[in-house]
């Protein structure tokens, strides 16, 4: 698998693949998701050539989330970030990689999962979710998706068993809110289809893996 990294609009892009007009995968990463990047890429399976875009986010808690609120874990706050983020894609990165034409599916670990699950109500221009362990439990966020129609043809949900298992109240509601999630990916008139798989262990183990099978299933399901 070809890999080259290039500045498109002053972020770091990692692109992996060799694919030309076939489906192209985004991913916000930072500095842990790019040590594991490659295995990541390399674990994807799919019936036809792709190329995975991965580009930096320098401040996580900012620009991936999508209004500000108080940080549920060593204090602080979440930013309100993410309508930059996601102008960035739409208007700097897609148009670099030449994917007006392409199908597109936006996915990521954790917050980067959660800012895919938002930018899917926001626009219809993914094909597809890949959201690994999606950080739903985010303050807010059940009220407002249940009331913001995801616009994508698939969702994929993933979630670890031992998620909920810790003493923080609000990481405690992960399993609730992701089942939540899944019936509104299953109401939404726009998804074809959607599905929550169940991982075993906590938020922190083989995130790269956990995110191939999510991008992985909704290639499968791009026929």
């Amino acid at each position: 698998m070809d890999i080259f990294t290039q500045n498109i609009g002053g972020r770091e892009v990692t692109l992996f693949g060799e694919s030309s007009g076939g489906p192209i995968l985004l991913q916000p990463v930072d500095e842990h998701d790019r040590e594991v990047l490659e295995s990541e890429a390399g674990s994807i399976m799919s019936p036809v050539p792709f190329t995975l875009a991965a580009f930096s986010v320098s401040d996580w808690d900012r620009e991936l989330t999508p209004w500000a609120a108080p940080r549920p874990f060593g204090g602080g706050q979440f930013g309100a970030g993410a309508p930059e983020t996601l102008d960035y894609i739409l208007s700097a990165l897609l148009p670099a990689l030449g994917a007006e034409k392409c199908p597109v599916v936006l996915g990521g670990y954790s917050l980067a999962g959660l800012f895919a699950l938002w930018s899917a109500r926001q626009t219809d221009r993914f094909s597809g979710i890949a959201a690994a362990s999606p950080s739903v439990w985010y303050p807010g966020w059940t009220d407002y998706a249940q009331n913001a129609t995801i616009r994508t043809g698939f969702v994929y949900l993933s979630l670890g068993d031992r998620e909920d298992r810790g003493r923080n109240p609000v990481m405690r509601t992960v399993s609730e809110c992701i089942k939540k999630e899944l019936s509104f990916a299953e109401s939404s008139p726009c998804v074809k289809g959607s599905v929550l798989q169940w991982n075993p262990g906590n938020h922190f183990m083989d995130s790269d893996l956990r995110t191939a099978r999510a991008f992985s299933w909704v290639l499968g399901n791009l026929k």
